[in-house]
């Protein structure tokens, strides 16, 4: 095992021109895109000035790149050990310390902006950073690993409601449906590595259900969050509604199905479903807050 600054013997420490990509890729660029790209539409959606949109697009996106770098960062040494390649700490590309600043950087940059959005809306989106934050540096490992991922993705609909001109309060409903959005997303981000994980000794919530627990019951939240976006707001849902809900089902099993063998199949179902959830916002008008 190498020096933070060297993560394995024999190996090239990242040189500066390759620093940035090294960092793109420690920053979980997948999941960070799709929840910065999700909020931006539900921002866009619930009617925010462009502004406030850009604001509150900058805040998702600086603490989600906070959350990714720390997960990388943390983990560094358990990857390194088991020199699971692919990583670019792992594979010498960037040093650990780097990774760290850039980690704590963008969570002094996430402050700001958050709380540019109003009092309010910023500690709700700092509650929900500092819960993320806690998972990767404690509750991945433990029972409770799922709370962050519903309390984080509860917030962020509610972010975007206390942004909006006179701080509204988000309706329940869509709060309800973030927070089972946000288990799914848990189920299905952990799925493509679990086995690794259950050899390097974690053991967070989907662990202790099994690869195959975890990913049967991927679908039990997504079509459950679905299902909350249909009959959740006042009035009768709109003809086409529950034909998005089946889609969003159809998707969330074929995740299921397809994962058995590919298991990264499960989180872009998850995505997929929660892009169906905000097509559903954005078709039906409803307001949530």
């Amino acid at each position: 095992m190498g020096t933070p600054e060297q993560p394995l013997a024999g190996l090239p420490a990242g040189r500066h021109g390759g620093v940035t990509a090294a960092l793109a890729g420690s920053c979980h660029p997948g999941p960070v895109l799709a929840v910065t790209a999700l909020m931006a539409a539900l921002a866009v959606t619930a009617g925010q000035s462009a502004p406030r949109c850009a604001l509150t697009v900058a805040a998702v996106l600086t603490g989600q790149l906070s959350v990714g770098w720390c997960n990388d960062a943390f983990d560094a040494p358990r990857d390194i050990a088991a020199r699971q390649r692919g990583k670019p700490l792992v594979d010498g590309a960037v040093g650990v310390r780097t990774v760290w600043t850039a980690a704590f950087l963008a969570l002094a940059l996430c402050v700001p902006l958050s709380f540019g959005c109003g009092p309010r809306a910023g500690a709700v989106h700092l509650t929900g950073v500092a819960w993320a934050w806690a998972y990767d540096l404690k509750l991945k490992a433990t029972a409770w690993s799922w709370l962050p991922y519903a309390i984080g993705f509860a917030g962020l609909p509610a972010f975007v409601a206390l942004g909006l001109p006179g701080q509204p309060w988000p309706a329940w409903w869509i709060v309800v449906a973030g927070a089972l959005l946000g288990i799914g997303a848990h189920l299905g981000d952990v799925l493509p590595d679990i086995r690794s994980d259950l050899e390097l000794g974690v053991r967070g919530w989907p662990h202790r259900l099994g690869p195959d627990g975890a990913r049967l019951l991927l679908p039990v939240p997504l079509v459950a969050a679905s299902a909350v976006l249909v009959l959740g707001p006042a009035g009768p849902p709109d003809s086409w509604a529950p034909a998005a809900l089946g889609v969003a089902a159809a998707v969330a099993v074929a995740g299921t199905v397809v994962g058995r063998r590919r298991e990264r199949a499960a989180f872009a179902a998850a995505v997929t479903v929660a892009v169906v959830d905000v097509a559903l916002l954005l078709w039906s008008g409803a307001t949530i807050a």
